[in-house]
């Protein structure tokens, strides 16, 4: 039986999962911008008392690393830490458009798509998203990426041979996204968001491949080395433009 507890502050949800074998998940979900870090320790340790278990009594914590919201990601990261370190469990660190992709495969718009291969593409600010492309693992059900997250501007996306495209990229950037190919209303899924259910379904396959990693090794997944330009970055594109 899988004990797992997942959590997720990425974006502006707080998101809190646990998992204690075949049973449904119990969940904390809320849309809360920026007061993460004042829900996310009360809602495990409501989660444990409700099931009436202790974190030391399950097999890992799951953690959603980004790439998303810099301060969120750090949050859930230094959170895990603290507790893996007090309880010695090992982590399983999940990327933030995994766990979107884990989603969409349980998704009722998915399923009538009939389709195994799809691209996540979220708002990544800057004028820029981030994306991967994913494949259906035939005998697991489970979304296999196909390669790295990239990072990119909207126009750059590749969708080549897709037709399915979810995440927030959709209502952010549009037509900008379609620049090469179109794809018709009912292949988009502008409204999936990540939640630490996600999370939970990614790393429930990790643990089972034996992924997880002690806690030392945990770190965010930064997609973007660079959020800001230079003055004189600045005023190079300035004058570009003009």
């Amino acid at each position: 039986m899988t004990r797992l507890l997942a959590i997720d502050t990425s974006s502006a949800w707080c998101s809190v999962a646990l998992s204690l074998g075949d049973t449904a998940p119990l969940l904390r979900h809320q849309l809360v911008s920026a007061g993460a870090s004042q829900l996310l320790l009360p809602w495990i340790e409501e989660l444990l008392l409700e099931a009436d278990e202790k974190l030391s009594g399950l097999d890992a914590i799951a953690v959603g690393i980004g790439p998303g919201a810099f301060t969120g990601v750090r949050l859930a990261v230094a959170s895990v830490q603290g507790l893996a370190t007090a309880t010695g469990l090992p982590v399983l660190p999940v990327a933030s458009l995994d766990a979107i992709a884990a989603q969409v495969v349980t998704s009722v718009a998915f399923a009538k798509s009939n389709q195994t291969h799809f691209v996540v593409a979220i708002d990544a600010r800057m004028d820029e998203i981030y994306w991967a492309k994913y494949e259906i693992h035939s005998s697991l059900f489970h979304a296999l990426r196909l390669g790295e997250i990239h990072l990119s501007k909207p126009e750059e996306i590749d969708l080549t041979d897709i037709h399915y495209l979810a995440g927030s990229a959709i209502h952010v950037y549009g037509d900008r996204l379609f620049s090469t190919q179109k794809l018709p209303s009912n292949a988009l899924d502008p409204d999936i968001t990540i939640s630490a259910l996600g999370v939970l379904d990614c790393a429930k396959y990790m643990l089972d491949q034996k992924q997880q990693i002690q806690v030392a090794k945990l770190e965010p997944l930064y997609v973007r080395n660079k959020v800001a330009l230079t003055t004189n970055e600045r005023e190079i594109a300035f004058k570009k433009d003009r």
